[in-house]
């Protein structure tokens, strides 16, 4: 019995420690995730002017906002995608605290029919110099 005890208990700790390592590796890497957002369609372009000023700003002052893309369906303007890269879990957790942010939830908190947030796993991420 208590050969069976100490093996269920070193197996959770052996369990514990690879899953702290994936827990590690997660956060050390980007963070990156889609959001998929349907806009009410009288207020398209205030959506837009919002998210872009939100946008702007982000790249600008926060050094872990990678990528923030915005984009619409051709045929449904209302939907929009938003691709986000940021360094780090924590980076991204500094992004949902910042005031810009808040203002951008404040401001659209009525434009947004629904909101889907997807993460995502990047396979290969290309990009080309400016």
């Amino acid at each position: 019995m208590k050969i069976r005890q100490l093996l269920f208990v070193a197996a959770s700790a052996f369990a514990s420690c690879l899953g702290g390592v994936a827990v590690a590796q997660e956060m050390q890497g980007p963070y990156i995730q889609i959001a998929e957002i349907e806009i009410d369609p009288a207020q398209v372009e205030e959506y837009k002017a919002a998210v872009r000023e939100h946008i702007e700003t982000a790249i600008q002052i926060e050094p872990g906002v990678l990528v923030l893309y915005s984009v619409s369906e051709k045929d449904n303007p209302t939907h929009i995608r938003v691709f986000e890269i940021y360094a780090s879990t924590e980076a991204y957790r500094a992004h949902l605290e910042g005031p810009h942010f808040k203002k951008y939830k404040a401001a659209t908190e009525k434009m947004i029919k629904s909101l889907k947030l997807v993460q995502t796993t990047p396979v290969i991420l290309g990009d080309k110099a400016r």
